[in-house]
């Protein structure tokens, strides 16, 4: 990799950054000097009390933080954050008024529209009162099947604002992929959409919906129209209304918050695992909302007048993650449907018009962006765009040199990494540091994360399993229907048991920053020497015949070996001389190794609604075990591809 930085923070920049003003407010209230983000990160970990309780005032949160901040107990699941705390979790959300823009909102190039400060209060606080004329309060489940919409923030606000558990998914998932996961969570309303639409397609879920309601049986189906008036699709429902005649009743009027222990419900999420039916995660209120402002304060620079877009649908955790940025006053960048239809550039339209300050993105839309030579620094005026983040897989570091030759040169290129396991990152960018290629800035403050060989101790260099050693607030509170934690606990404490194995492959850079690997899961295993998928792909991946590519590791002959799928550009053969190509550039960018011992092509490569490619599914079929969970994929039929396949059996 380059030693030399793509990207430096001016002293301007640094100066007027929150984490600057975070390094001040530590200093007076520790008299401790920090010199450096190290410094700052160390104490974070070392005196977590001191940290958390900072950050509690410096960040603003509205509630009672309490006498205590930290009660350790004997192991990280025991320990406990902010015990005598009450809060609610809207209540901070709702952190504006007035007519500046609270959510703009944009569905491909068929529908914009915006809601200011007022509007958003008015529409949580008709739902609020609709939701308790339904008997709805503390720890009853909401469930949405919806597109990144105003109307999805608003009913999450209003649910969290009486203490209800809310949890979502995208329209787009199939009818066993949605009971799969709300049917385990049984909610007492259920909130969708009459369509969407993507790649300039208009879908009708009408018939799906009346299925999943039948199915589900809530008190009422909220239908909220977005292709069309929705009536279609509330007949065809359980208990049918439309989001109108729902909220018909009730006129604005002062909202009120239900203020709560910390580590009330919040949120239910769900692994996309392929393994099995999908992991119900319980995230807190408390949790979640802290650890959210330090990543979009002071990591991310987030605050009041900040602009947040994040390319994301409501079945992934970066909605989760987007939606706390209002807690700082921040506007809510929204947007649903395909980022590339009608036209490769709408997404880079969407930033420069709403002058957005903040862009995220996942690395696979940045690799094509790439692909497609898109050059938005010619075409496009991203003047007020001050961080671009990634994350969903590893940013390759081809990847990273794009974002500064072709989008912009002066900007701060986060790559983050963590998941819905945390619903935050434990790796990210650091605002006060330079940016390598190919590395992620740092561990988070208050994220006592390091890398552990097999044997679980540190390694100072090298590739191994990424843990966090120390508690956290936003570690889940519990699995859905896991009374005794068995499963909560060998999902993440049975690998170095006390200590949390996330389940990434990963190694530390001289500069104190962290690459990952891929799934530790899907981890290749050749000879007892442990490769990263995501190493292979940011070599293959940048040959222009190859659209993308997909690796697994296959039992052979007492031994794993090393098979490689590519996916095609169109108009590419897989040639004998580009497999040797292939091969060759490999084992020099790599090693030996790594080099496969079968390339193949394939028409499509399986993914999981949240986009990312699922090794562990195309590993299943290739051994002839069943994929439990096909409603997780996007693409199921993808599986196809690589059943049976005859050059594998040699």
């Amino acid at each position: 990799m380059n030693e030399k930085p793509l990207w430096i923070p001016s002293a301007a920049r640094v100066a007027g950054h929150p984490m600057t003003h975070f390094i001040q407010a530590a200093h007076e209230a520790t008299g401790r000097t920090f010199d450096d983000y190290e410094g700052l990160h160390a104490w974070s970990i070392e005196d977590r009390g001191a940290f958390w309780s900072l950050l509690w005032d410096f960040s603003g949160i509205v509630g009672d933080k309490g006498e205590r901040t930290l009660i350790e107990g004997t192991s990280m699941r025991k320990d406990r954050f902010f015990p005598d705390a009450r809060l609610n979790f809207a209540e901070n959300l709702l952190a504006g008024n007035g007519t500046d823009d609270a959510l703009v909102f944009r569905g491909e190039d068929r529908v914009s529209y915006r809601w200011n400060w007022d509007e958003l209060r008015t529409i949580v606080s008709r739902l609020q009162q609709a939701f308790r004329a339904e008997g709805i309060g503390r720890g009853d489940r909401i469930a949405a099947m919806m597109p990144n919409l105003p109307e999805t923030v608003a009913v999450m606000l209003a649910a969290s604002s009486l203490g209800a558990v809310f949890s979502s998914c995208s329209p787009d998932f199939g009818e066993r992929g949605v009971l799969d996961r709300f049917g385990q969570i049984e909610p007492k309303l259920l909130v969708a959409c009459d369509g969407y639409f993507y790649a300039s397609k208009e879908i009708d879920i009408a018939d799906k919906l009346g299925a999943i309601s039948e199915k589900l049986a809530p008190r009422k189906t909220i239908v909220v129209p977005y292709v069309g008036d929705g009536a279609k699709a509330a007949a065809a429902s359980h208990n049918g209304v439309s989001l109108a005649e729902f909220m018909a009743p009730y006129e604005p009027a002062p909202l009120t918050f239900e203020r709560l222990p910390f580590d009330h419900p919040l949120y239910i999420m769900f692994s996309s695992g392929t393994t099995g039916v999908p992991k119900c995660i319980v995230h807190g209120a408390g949790g979640t909302l802290i650890q959210h402002r330090k990543e979009h304060l002071l990591h991310s620079g987030n605050r009041e007048g900040s602009r947040v877009f994040y390319f994301t649908t409501c079945g992934w955790m970066m909605w989760n993650w987007l939606v706390s940025a209002l807690a700082g006053g921040s506007t809510l960048l929204l947007y649903d449907g395909s980022p590339f239809h009608p036209h490769k550039s709408i997404v880079f339209d969407y930033v420069a018009e709403e002058r957005a300050t903040f862009f995220g993105t996942s690395a696979k839309y940045i690799d094509s962006a790439r692909k497609f030579g898109l050059k938005p620094l010619e075409s496009h005026d991203l003047a007020s765009v001050e961080v671009i983040a990634s994350t969903g897989s590893p940013l390759s570091p081809e990847s990273f040199d794009y974002v500064y030759e072709a989008v912009k040169t002066d900007v701060h290129l986060a790559s983050i990494s963590g998941g819905t396991d945390i619903v935050s990152c434990f790796v990210l960018g650091v605002p006060t540091r330079p940016v390598y290629e190919g590395e992620i800035q740092g561990p988070g403050l208050g994220m006592a994360v390091d890398v552990f060989d097999p044997e679980g101790k540190p390694l100072r260099s090298g590739k191994g399993d990424l843990v966090c050693v120390k508690a956290f607030p936003c570690m889940p509170i519990e699995f859905w229907n896991d009374p005794g934690g068995e499963r909560y606990t060998a999902a993440y404490f049975e690998s170095f048991p006390g200590v949390w194995a996330h389940g990434d492959f990963a190694e530390w850079t001289g500069h104190g920053g962290i690459v990952i690997h891929g799934r530790s899961d899907a981890t290749l295993n050749p000879q007892g020497v442990r490769i990263g998928t995501a190493e292979i792909y940011n070599i293959v991946e940048q040959f222009a015949e190859v659209a993308e590519a997909i690796c697994i590791g296959q039992s052979w002959e007492g031994d794993v070996r090393v098979v490689l799928f590519v996916k095609l550009a169109a108009g590419a053969d897989l040639t004998d001389e580009l497999v040797k190509r292939l091969k060759e550039a490999i084992r020099t960018g790599a090693s030996p190794r790594h080099v496969p011992a079968k390339v193949l092509a394939v028409k499509d490569i399986p993914r999981t609604k949240s986009g990312k490619i699922t090794e562990l599914a195309v590993r299943e079929v290739v051994e002839g075990r069943p994929v439990k969970n096909k409603e997780a994929l996007a693409n199921p039929e993808a599986l196809g591809e690589f059943e049976g396949r005859a050059e594998l059996s040699v």
